[in-house]
């Protein structure tokens, strides 16, 4: 997550804050100064200087074994692989992807850059070229003028709620810094995200501090493995403890493949903008729900437009799955494939329809 305060949205904490106000509250790790969706920081923090003294291109002894839950080892060991990047409008954080150089972050840390600087553990500082980016999930690939990385392993499976978790980056440019809690959640859709990003739903929760500066760099497990990537927070300001999000490893690694591919990654569109439905929507388009997702627009020739979805529907349901906010919808196509059929229950005034949506590839222009 970048250094300053970045873009802030926030969850549905209705007890405390409406959506709209916690949805402005959730901050984004990414680049200090580097606009972050939803709304980019004002605040721009100068990096402390690092003070590794060693010398730039060096090797390194291999690292120790580390038993399980030897906190101090696990971040020797894993510190060369993690990355602080530096972009013309402050900075994030990464992870070694592989040992040729390349290094994974969020795009946001790196959104409008073609070329960045990348900072290793050892004091060592490179040119980046922006190689690759995805926007919906937030991810990029960065290739940095070095080889001979270590990379980490990349855990496919989710983790257990409860267990250790430590957090490796950048925050508010203070390179190297570990932070550690425990898995909080899984599958976690912050709610008001919607309306701004596609990203941040269905993600992991950790209470390991994570702040501005974090955003790409890297959440292990008590073996050492990478089970996250880091990608927003939601701030003190919004009356919130340690509520920090990344993104499963498993996420990361198939979106980096795609993207090592052919330089895109594919996901399922729908072609319809989804809205929070409240007592006072569903009073006005005439319908008896208290939950479901509003239509507030439809793309003319998408697959809800060709499967007859218009403008003021509910969705209620895809998949037998109830559809309790906009998130949870967006959350539900990221896990199918273009090619899909999918079926709704649609609310339509006094009306209850069974619709089926094929859904298709996501034009690459539009990232909504």
């Amino acid at each position: 997550m970048s250094q300053a305060s970045g873009p802030q949205r926030t969850g549905r904490l209705r007890t405390v804050l409406g959506t709209a106000a916690l949805a402005a509250a959730l901050a984004l790790s990414g680049c200090t100064g580097t606009p972050s969706p939803p709304a980019p920081s004002d605040t721009t923090t100068t990096a402390p200087t690092s003070t590794s003294t060693a010398t730039p291109g060096s090797s390194s002894p291999a690292p120790a074994p580390a038993a399980a839950g030897d906190i101090p080892q696990l971040v020797e060991n894993l510190a060369p692989s993690v990355v602080t990047i530096f972009t013309e409008g402050g900075l994030g954080s990464g992870v070694v992807y592989s040992e040729d150089g390349l290094i994974l972050t969020n795009e946001h840390v790196i959104r409008g850059n073609t070329t960045v600087e990348v900072a290793f553990a050892d004091g060592q500082r490179v040119e980046g070229t922006v190689k690759a980016t995805d926007p919906v999930t937030d991810l990029a690939l960065v290739q940095a003028k070095r080889t001979g990385l270590p990379k980490p392993v990349y855990q496919a499976n989710l983790p257990r709620v409860g267990e250790g978790a430590v957090v490796l980056g950048s925050p508010l440019g203070f390179e190297n810094t570990a932070t550690a809690g425990i898995i909080s959640g899984l599958h976690r859709s912050i709610p008001g995200s919607a309306s701004n990003s596609l990203s941040l739903v269905d993600l992991i929760q950790t209470d390991a501090p994570i702040s501005p500066g974090n955003s790409g760099g890297a959440v292990i497990n008590m073996r050492g493995e990478i089970i996250g990537i880091s990608e927003a927070y939601i701030p003190p300001s919004a009356g919130a403890v340690a509520l920090g999000f990344a993104i499963p490893a498993a996420t990361a690694v198939e979106v980096a493949e795609e993207l090592l591919a052919d330089g895109t990654a594919e996901h399922a569109y729908l072609g319809l903008t989804p809205g929070e439905l409240t007592a006072q929507i569903a009073e006005q388009l005439g319908i008896d729900a208290s939950t479901g997702v509003v239509v507030l627009a439809v793309d003319d020739g998408g697959p809800a437009a060709r499967a007859g979805i218009r403008p003021g529907d509910v969705l209620e349901s895809m998949e037998g799955v109830e559809l309790n906010a906009p998130e949870k919808l967006l959350a539900e196509l990221r896990g199918r494939n273009p090619g899909d059929t999918v079926g709704f229950k649609v609310k339509r005034g006094g009306q209850s329809l069974d619709v089926k949506a094929d859904l298709i590839a996501r034009p690459t222009s539009n990232t909504r």
